[in-house]
């Protein structure tokens, strides 16, 4: 198995820093280097003719790499030039270089696996480095051999968590993810003590994630979430497989029996809620509606005639249709007439509109403005936007159903640990109660998987006669 040498890493590291390269940035310009020797290798180029480079960048826009990577890319590859041209091996200032023509030979930068049998080929060159630089007389700043610091530890991250968030909002999912994965990856920055990012391996996630188990000692979700956060961070900003990370203690994960209420704490919890806040929690109850879902309704979801909500963007981004109870009808219409009249009011006032998701408002220009796009639960008061010196109106916060249903609980004296979610698992577990199917119960709540939705066969007493009977007794 082929491998680049450890000396040859160490060498065109201490070269880069050289020559200008921010130490935050060596990490990749080794991997453009290795992909550029593993390039010529695969196609029997020769590494040190310039043509080749040309191939390669080629290669690279075919494969819709953008132009700032390219970039990034000549110039990895054109110090590699330079630092293994003949004429600058005495001027260069690093000694010792032994890299000459035989490297048209492209094996001649690799090696068997005679010695430094850890660091294999499909290890990444930032990985390949870290094994031995880590071990440097245990200081996380050492000398190269040129005199040049390499920084080990106390990096600057600002550019992980930049390309973090772009590559999670070029898949469009959700704000709840990103602001769950960048809380994880800087947790990870913290026990690695910010170490370079290029550094960086498996064996860093492998002793963050023990500690979480038996340190922190956080759930099995949580970790399960750290574990995604970690294989998103590596695969989509590090450019790094995650490969087996065998031997992590895990905390077992209990199966979980909801909380369900009675249709009588349902009602009593209700009747001690106030406008609009009880409206909200009679649609969380009578749709099984979460509660994001419920708070980002539109006027435009509601199909009175038809008797239907559609649900957009639920979790998962993706969509369904429940039926709106027939009890509501007259209340949502109710309400929706001061959201009509709300609006009209904020018109009058000027007020640029609600908040849109994702381009909409750049190819409508007065999507905000429309009723349609309006809130069906908006907030009492318009939220000034200071990067654009705009006043929008946003939807009734979380946190305020949440405070309100901690109230109308407490004067209800139930005794139940009851949040939001409460009434959705209460939906379905009625729903399951009425002798619904299961698979229809799915639908309704959105689950992809139906094992998700057989957790609330728990939540309900089972009507199978016990007592053993032969079919002719029936």
């Amino acid at each position: 198995m082929l491998k680049i040498p450890l000396k040859t890493v160490k060498q065109f590291s201490c070269f880069i820093v050289e020559k200008g390269v921010p130490a935050n940035q060596t990490g990749y310009y080794l991997k453009w280097l290795k992909y550029y020797l593993d390039f010529c290798h695969k196609y029997g180029f020769k590494a040190l003719d310039m043509e080749n480079r040309t191939r390669f960048l080629e290669k690279l826009r075919a494969k819709k790499q953008g132009e700032s990577l390219r970039k990034q890319a000549h110039h990895a590859v054109s110090l590699f030039y330079e630092m293994t041209s003949p004429c600058l091996e005495n001027s260069a200032g690093i000694k010792n270089r032994k890299v000459t023509d035989t490297g048209n030979n492209v094996a001649s930068f690799f090696q068997t696996e005679t010695d430094d049998s850890n660091i294999s080929s499909n290890t990444p060159f930032s990985q390949a480095y870290a094994v031995k630089s880590t071990s440097n007389s245990g200081n996380p700043d050492h000398d190269s051999e040129s005199g040049a610091k390499v920084k080990i530890t106390d990096a600057d991250w600002t550019e992980v968590f930049n390309e973090l968030k772009n590559a999670i909002k070029i898949r469009h999912y959700s704000p709840r993810t990103l602001k769950a994965y960048s809380a994880w990856a800087r947790k990870f920055q913290a026990f690695t003590r910010s170490k370079e990012p290029s550094l960086i391996s498996t064996g860093d996630v492998k002793s963050f994630l023990t500690w979480l188990a038996t340190d922190q000692g956080i759930s099995a979700s949580s970790q399960n979430q750290a574990f995604n956060a970690l294989l998103f961070l590596f695969r989509n900003v590090f450019n790094m497989e995650f490969g087996r990370v065998d031997g992590i203690v895990r905390a077992k994960r209990r199966p979980y029996i909801p909380v369900v209420l009675s249709r009588d704490e349902v009602d009593r919890i209700i009747g001690f809620m106030r406008y609009p806040h009880s409206l909200v929690c009679s649609l969380l109850y009578g749709c099984g509606l979460r509660i994001s879902e419920c708070l980002s309704l539109r006027v435009q979801n509601f199909n009175f005639d038809m008797g239907i909500l559609t649900i957009h963007d639920g979790k998962g981004r993706k969509d369904r249709t429940v039926p709106i109870p027939d009890v509501l009808v007259d209340d949502l219409k109710a309400h929706l007439e001061k959201v009509v009249s709300l609006h009209e009011q904020d018109r009058r006032d000027g007020y640029d509109g609600v908040f849109l998701y994702g381009l909409l408002e750049k190819k409508y220009k007065n999507a905000a403005r429309e009723l349609v796009l309006q809130w069906f639960f908006p907030a009492k008061e318009l939220t000034s936007v200071p990067e654009t010196n705009e006043l929008r109106r946003y939807h009734l916060h979380e946190t305020s159903m949440q405070k309100a249903i901690r109230r109308a609980v407490k004067k209800a004296r139930i005794s139940k640990r009851v949040t939001a979610h409460t009434f959705r698992h209460s939906f379905a577990s009625h729903l399951l109660q009425a002798n619904y199917d299961i698979r229809t119960i799915q639908e309704l709540l959105g689950h992809s998987d139906v094992r998700t939705t057989m957790i609330y066969t728990h939540t309900v007493k089972s009507r199978t006669i016990k007592e053993a009977k032969s079919p002719l007794d029936f």
